[in-house]
């Protein structure tokens, strides 16, 4: 256990450690930091916070630096995380709020986030497991040709041309529209299939062909998209970072998307803001990075996650702010959308 004293000085060597890049010395702790003591008091408090693996130092005679013990204790023990600024939160809002679809908010999402915290940043695509289908369009284009839609709650929109197999008027077009949006609003999409199982059946029979042909599409469409998705930005960020790991092996990590999102599902409590810290990554290529993740959602329902990915000499309460405010907008948006 650390007591409060030793907690301060725990705190000052991380923030200056991640000013500065430097090790820190305590004549250095007690001239930039009101420690309300002496140096001599500094000095044994981190003789102590070495002895227990908080802190350590890289070379004889030098300051110490925060070890990856030391940094999780920092951010265990955050009072809070920085705020964004005004300008700051009206900037996320007016850019995220000019996205069209889901696929344009992903997009500058994570370009938001690598801008803001100067680091990696990932987002996931919404998952088909906690989509519904919110509705359901079919357009007629020609006599034997209609554009079928499919529109989700998350903001995901498929869109198919589609082949007739016989001339169809757009009474009987808006017969099938009406029944399939009765059928499946509200539906779970990794429910569609049982639900559309029968569909055909409750039609009239010259209706029951195109009802087959139109089910058969949206059930494509499902299956081509049901492989997770998550794209990253930022990786230039990187290339100045300070990474106990070679820079090549964190950027063929972030190259393989199973791993990404692993590192993403691996996070425990969707809802909440996680942060995993330098070793305490599973993967050998990220294990000198840290990353801070959150989930977002529409409504009360979380969706996927996103966060950013930097080394772990990076200034925690900046990026786990950042990174909250981000997954709130985007939250917002969904649940607007």
């Amino acid at each position: 256990m650390v007591d409060d004293r030793r907690l301060a000085v725990l705190r000052a060597i991380v923030e200056d450690y991640v000013s500065t890049n430097e090790p820190v010395g305590s004549k250095a702790l007690a001239e930039r930091h009101n420690l309300g003591v002496s140096p001599a008091t500094i000095r044994n408090d981190m003789a102590v916070l070495e002895e227990q693996g908080y802190i350590a130092q890289p070379h004889t005679s030098a300051g110490r630096v925060p070890t990856d013990k030391g940094y999780r204790l920092f951010v265990d023990r955050l009072s809070q995380v920085k705020p964004l600024s005004g300008a700051e939160r009206r900037a996320i809002e007016s850019f995220l709020a000019g996205a069209v679809d889901i696929d344009d908010v992903v997009t500058r999402t994570v370009r938001l986030l690598a801008q803001l915290t100067r680091q990696v940043a990932v987002v996931q695509y919404p998952t088909l497991t906690h989509s519904t289908v919110r509705h359901v369009e079919l357009v007629p284009l020609s006599e034997r040709r209609l554009m079928f839609v499919l529109i989700t709650n998350t903001g995901r929109v498929e869109q198919r041309v589609v082949e007739l197999p016989e001339v169809v008027d757009e009474t009987r077009v808006a017969h099938l529209r009406a029944t399939l949006n009765a059928s499946l609003d509200g539906c779970g999409l990794t429910e569609v299939p049982d639900r559309v199982a029968d569909l055909p059946s409750r039609l009239p029979t010259e209706d029951r062909p195109l009802a087959a042909t139109i089910l058969s599409v949206l059930l494509e469409s499902l299956v081509e998209r049901h492989d997770e998705k998550i794209v990253f930005a930022g990786a230039a960020n990187l290339a100045g970072a300070d990474l106990s790991v070679g820079l090549r092996d964190v950027l063929e990590a972030l190259e393989e998307q199973v791993v990404l999102m692993r590192l993403l599902g691996e996070t425990s409590d969707l809802s909440a803001l996680t942060v995993r810290i330098g070793s305490e990554n599973p993967y050998t290529g990220l294990q000198g990075t840290s990353i801070v993740v959150a989930g977002y959602g529409s409504g009360d329902k979380q969706l996927a996650r996103l966060g950013v990915l930097g080394p772990t000499r990076m200034d925690y309460p900046v990026t786990m702010g950042a990174v909250r405010a981000v997954a709130r907008y985007v939250s917002q948006i969904l649940a607007a959308s």
